[in-house]
């Protein structure tokens, strides 16, 4: 190749070099990063103060130490921190922000804290020079505990009760708190109810009266055993179950056992009445009788005599037998007086063993009357009067049925049995 040649060639492949030079350019050259120095700005222009790390809200589980450490952004030596409320036992180092708490289990067991409650910690930082430059938030804890202590069910009365018919029975139902409370209250029972006040929750009251029916006359045992249970459960159905035992025996149906008594006494005050009755007019037909029976006997006496005379004065054998005969008349006359006109004695008797029955009975009726309108000892007392009142009846089963004056009222009887005449005439005498 000549010079020539060699020249056209240049000539012609420059312009492709100067072009790929071009495109080799087009990239731009590479600037200064500037992120730096807009971070450095910001933080010249940041003038409000944060705390920087707040967490909102904190779980501690029971005997665990909580420590955290508080940042702001601005240097701690200018700024005091501080805590205006809050659990017992959470501290703050005011000079470097350091949270710390010990969740002793003291605290729960005394009641000061409770499990699964949010508290809320007020809390601040304050610059020591400026005064208007200061921080108030909060944060939350919370306490937990994987242990379970299970509340108790605790009635206000002792586990074991005795009871009688008629009697009322009231307490209240309370509850221990554990871990979790109570919230309902079941109340079960071996034996069927009727009004009774039932108890759904804590704190409210049972109450039931013991109906005088509950131990039935079929019954073979005396006394009934009745069990209540009440079951407490919490929102995890965690249960506690208290248990009751009553001895239910039979008691006393007073409106009814105040009945049977007043029946019996008016029953008995009646016979008394009907027995002074009986006593005056027998004490009237002994007065009535006298003369009939001194008649009586001086005929006995001048019939025997006349025969006695005839047998030994007269020599007619007619007059003997005559006289044999009349003694067996005069004595055959006396029983028959006997029997029409009873011996003044027997009658005598009879009137007093009659008052004497009105005094006992009296005196029964005295000494058993009933105390008030629930009497304990009305169930003995009436059984005494009614068996008084058929013990006499039976003494006096042959007493005469006597005709009484119909003009005689119960209060002339009465006067006349109280009368201190009467009083000394008739006592009791042996025949």
């Amino acid at each position: 190749m000549n010079i020539r040649h060699f020249f056209f060639s240049v000539i012609l492949l420059s312009p492709f070099a100067n072009a790929q030079e071009k495109l080799t350019d087009t990239i731009p050259p590479r600037r200064a990063d500037s992120t730096f120095k807009v971070y450095n700005d910001l933080l010249l222009q940041d003038s409000t103060l944060r705390i920087i790390n707040l967490n909102p809200f904190f779980t501690i589980h029971v005997d665990s130490v909580l420590q955290y450490d508080l940042k702001i952004n601005r240097p701690a030596e200018q700024y005091y921190w501080y805590i205006k409320n809050g659990p017992v036992g959470v501290r703050i180092d005011r000079n470097t922000g350091m949270l710390y708490f010990k969740a002793d289990k003291s605290f729960f067991k005394s009641g000061k804290l409770k499990y699964d409650v949010p508290y809320r910690v007020d809390f601040g930082v304050q610059n020591l020079y400026i005064p208007v430059e200061h921080v108030d938030t909060s944060f939350t804890i919370m306490f937990y505990s994987t242990e379970i202590i299970a509340s108790k069910v605790k009635p206000t009365i002792s586990p074991i009760q005795y009871l009688e018919e008629g009697d009322s029975i009231r307490f209240r139902v309370q509850c221990e708190t554990g871990t979790f409370p109570i919230e309902q209250i079941t109340l079960n029972a071996n034996l069927p109810l009727t009004t009774y006040r039932t108890v759904a929750k804590c704190n409210d009251e049972f109450s039931w009266m013991v109906p005088f029916e509950f131990i039935r006359d079929t019954d073979t045992a005396k006394q009934k055993t009745l069990v209540l249970q009440m079951i407490g459960a919490d929102k995890f159905m965690n249960k506690d179950t208290a248990t009751i035992t009553f001895y239910i025996r039979p008691g006393i149906n007073y409106p009814q056992k105040n009945e049977e008594f007043k029946k019996v006494n008016d029953e008995m005050t009646r016979y008394i009445q009907e027995l002074k009755l009986t006593f005056y007019a027998v004490s009237q037909s002994i007065k009535s009788n006298k003369k009939t029976r001194t008649a009586f006997d001086i005929t006995a006496s001048s019939t025997a005599l006349a025969g006695t005379v005839l047998v030994t004065a007269s020599e007619d054998p007619n007059t003997q037998d005559i006289g044999k005969i009349l003694p067996a008349v005069g004595l055959t006359l006396v029983p028959v007086k006997e029997a029409v006109a009873p011996n003044k004695i027997q009658e005598q008797n009879t009137a007093s063993q009659i008052r004497g029955s009105i005094k006992r009975m009296e005196y029964m009726q005295s000494e058993n009357s009933i105390v008030g309108e629930r009497d304990p000892e009305i169930l003995a007392k009436t059984k005494k009067l009614r068996d008084e009142l058929k013990q006499t009846r039976l003494q006096l089963i042959d007493l005469p049925m006597v005709e009484l004056d119909q003009q005689l009222s119960p209060e002339d009887a009465d006067k006349y049995f109280n009368d201190p005449k009467v009083n000394k005439k008739y006592k009791l005498k042996v025949n």
